[in-house]
């Protein structure tokens, strides 16, 4: 983690934009369920202590933090593209959309942007991919916890449905518990066919 988590959007205000939104996903290694991407536009210098990418973090924190965000000012916009998108497009270009549709929900609308990854997205707007952008960037960190803590609820009420896969324990992702549950199961409606351990056992 850099000292200054604010760098990458003060240099982006100091080449003249005004309106600087952080983007980042959850969700593309799972098994089952959306990928969901936030974009996220803080204000200035608001202070949110503990803020990192959201994988670093525990969930009692990252729900802290989600809490926080929506409660200083921020604007949020999510994105989600389902597992039959996922299927149909393949997982890169479905996170790729679910990005561009988080922005397109963003109000205001940002005039920069700073995407984790290395890929830009379908829009005009100025944009600059930041490798590892979720510990380099504030508003790319606050990127990943809204949309992690996002998927992660949408994980847990999808669990009701499909109770014998254990969704609110792993989220989807592929854990020992979870491939022992699709070899026992077979596949639900929200599993990936097109992934290797899903397309096995359809």
């Amino acid at each position: 983690m850099i000292s200054d988590l604010w760098a990458f959007e003060k240099k982006a205000r100091e080449t003249g934009h005004q309106i600087v939104a952080g983007i980042d996903e959850a969700g593309r290694g799972p098994l089952a369920g959306p990928v969901v991407s936030a974009a996220v536009i803080l204000p200035d210098g608001v202070d949110l202590p503990g803020i990192d990418d959201s994988k670093k973090l525990t969930p009692a924190k990252r729900n802290r933090l989600y809490d926080r965000l929506y409660c200083v000012d921020s604007a949020i916009g999510i994105g989600v593209v389902d597992s039959a998108e996922i299927d149909r497009i393949n997982i890169l270009q479905a996170t790729l959309r679910s990005m561009a549709m988080a922005v397109a929900n963003l109000q205001p609308r940002p005039d920069h942007l700073l995407i984790d990854g290395i890929f830009t997205i379908a829009s005009e707007l100025s944009q600059q991919t930041i490798k590892k952008g979720d510990s380099l960037s504030i508003s790319i960190a606050a990127a990943s916890i809204v949309a992690k803590v996002t998927r992660d609820r949408i994980m847990t009420q999808v669990d009701t449905l499909f109770p014998e896969f254990g969704f609110c324990r792993h989220k989807g992702y592929p854990t020992q518990t979870h491939r022992a549950a699709i070899i026992r199961h077979g596949c639900s409606p929200i599993h990936r066919r097109t992934f290797k351990g899903v397309r096995e056992y359809l």
